[in-house]
């Protein structure tokens, strides 16, 4: 079953658990998100990526610099380990890791949960790919995909029983970063952008891998 097809399927289970007014809060957000001004800020094909430097679930640092002297870098933005989505895209990325180190390319994911989070994330999907922390997520806003919660939707996730700023490590902060996913060439290029305000849609791994193709034919 392909990624798109893993979504579709807990979207439509999701549909029928959660109350309808809560599902109204959510779709108003990311329509508000679609026709707001992040959408005229985020990093698109042919920009320059940010300098990427972070603290993995080990606590160890990992510059993305060091991996584009090696080649091309996959790096995806996801939510938290509390996100369903988040998880089946994850695995999805270690389902095609080893075509992704075939190609000569890294793969790291980044999220501003804090690292003993992101640890718990990595164990339970048996990721052996970076799983990086963005604390304060400086990281997120440099690529335009960090937005803050209206007092509804922090209702909404009340309500799932989810304390954003608390996994985040970071007190009354409500922000999360909309889903994104990036390859960055060596000198920095973005030759690939993916980028949704519907956290319920993800780049497909085989369109990644795709853009890795392409990049090596035109070599």
């Amino acid at each position: 079953m392909s990624l798109k097809e893993q979504l579709a399927e807990y979207r439509a289970g999701w549909h029928q658990r959660v109350p309808a007014e809560r599902q109204a809060i959510m779709q108003r957000h990311i329509d508000a998100l679609r026709n707001g001004e992040i959408a005229r800020k985020l990093l698109k094909l042919g920009d320059r990526a940010p300098a990427i430097v972070l603290g993995n679930a080990k606590g160890e640092m990992v510059d993305v610099g060091a991996l584009l002297r090696k080649g091309p870098v996959i790096v995806t933005f996801y939510r938290g380990g509390w996100c369903p989505y988040c998880n089946l895209e994850l695995k999805a990325f270690q389902d095609v890791l080893p075509q992704i180190l075939a190609a000569g390319a890294s793969l790291v994911a980044i999220s501003p949960e804090k690292p003993d989070e992101s640890l718990s994330t990595a164990e339970k999907n048996a990721l052996t790919f970076e799983v990086l922390t963005d604390a304060g997520q400086k990281v997120g806003r440099a690529f335009g995909l960090v937005y803050e919660f209206t007092d509804e939707l922090k209702s909404a996730y009340n309500g799932f029983g989810l304390d954003i700023p608390a996994r985040n490590g970071a007190p009354g902060e409500w922000a999360l970063p909309i889903s994104a996913t990036y390859v960055i060439d060596r000198d920095g290029t973005i030759i690939y952008a993916y980028t949704d305000a519907d956290y319920r849609d993800r780049a497909d791994p085989r369109d990644v891998l795709e853009a890795l193709t392409r990049r090596a034919a035109a070599a």
